[in-house]
């Protein structure tokens, strides 16, 4: 098992670039690395092939942290992170401090992520996926991959990097990796290590109200939101930001009639600890006197 190089800096990352074998395959994360980061390492590993390279940059974001956040006390874990990386044979990790990637401060020019980045996360926490979007950018430009690799629990910020990459012209190829859940089927994430016994079992009412949508989803967009919906308020104590069905791609809500797949998103609270998720479905086409949008501004 061959441990990764450890970068600090940009310089460093430069010259280290250089000596990296194509196809260059990133894996941004914020670390604290899990079993979901495991299955995106393992994907950029497939995807670099045998003689290709793999680069994960493990740095937490101040940019994307709204001011009463967790920014503080998120997880870092670098010497675990570094051993998962050494097992998956990741070539390079690139963890800069703040300083290195911001050394005047806050950037004064930043990427405005339009209005797919003003809706759901980018709703409930204002300058998020700005924040998001340029430290992405950073990355893609510091150490030019060939492809990069997103999980798809994050899939409003998967669909605004496409939007990004697609809108900016870079040649980067983004692939996605689907959400790994732990054995009671909450999706893996660094935060999940907030939740106490009783906070995770209220938390699991939320991936199971996005399964009761899905069983739903034959009959239709509104079918699906509701099920959803319905055992979402079945948890009072769970405090729900929204719950809807979306567009993949572009994060618009969906019309009655619309077939095809999509996406049921929600978000909520489970004691002090704000978790999202998402499950795909295919949608068969409504009646036509179904009335409403399958998005719920009462469940925000």
């Amino acid at each position: 098992m061959t441990q990764p190089v450890l970068l600090r800096t940009k310089a460093d990352l430069a010259v280290a670039r250089g000596g990296l074998p194509a196809p260059v395959v990133l894996v941004p994360t914020m670390g604290a690395l899990h079993a979901g980061h495991r299955a995106l390492l393992r994907a950029a590993r497939t995807l670099a092939g045998p003689a290709g390279g793999v680069v994960v940059s493990i740095f937490v974001n101040p940019l994307q942290f709204r001011p009463g956040e967790d920014l503080d006390r998120y997880p870092r874990t670098l010497d675990e992170d570094l051993a998962m990386c050494a097992a998956e044979g990741v070539c390079a990790v690139f963890a800069p401090s703040a300083a290195e990637m911001y050394p005047g401060g806050k950037p004064q020019v930043t990427v405005e992520p339009g209005p797919m980045g003003r809706v759901f996360e980018g709703e409930f926490r204002p300058g998020f996926f700005g924040g998001v979007l340029t430290v992405v950018l950073k990355l893609f430009n510091l150490i030019r991959p060939d492809i990069a690799v997103f999980g798809g629990k994050d899939a409003q910020q998967l669909a605004l990097v496409r939007r990004m990459v697609a809108d900016v012209d870079l040649d980067i190829a983004v692939e996605s990796v689907p959400i790994v859940r732990d054995a009671d089927g909450l999706a893996t994430s660094s935060r999940n290590r907030y939740l106490s016994p009783a906070d995770r079992a209220l938390a699991l009412t939320l991936p199971r109200a996005l399964a009761a949508g899905r069983v739903r989803a034959a009959e239709g967009a509104a079918a699906a939101l509701t099920a959803a919906q319905e055992m979402l308020r079945g948890e009072p104590a769970l405090a729900v930001d929204y719950v809807a069905v979306v567009d993949p791609r572009t994060f618009a809500v969906v019309r009655p009639g619309h077939a095809g797949p999509a996406l049921i998103v929600a978000a909520a609270t489970a004691g002090g600890t704000r978790l999202i998720d998402n499950v795909p479905v295919v949608l068969a086409p409504e009646s036509r006197n179904t009335e409403g949008p399958s998005g719920d501004a009462a469940d925000r």
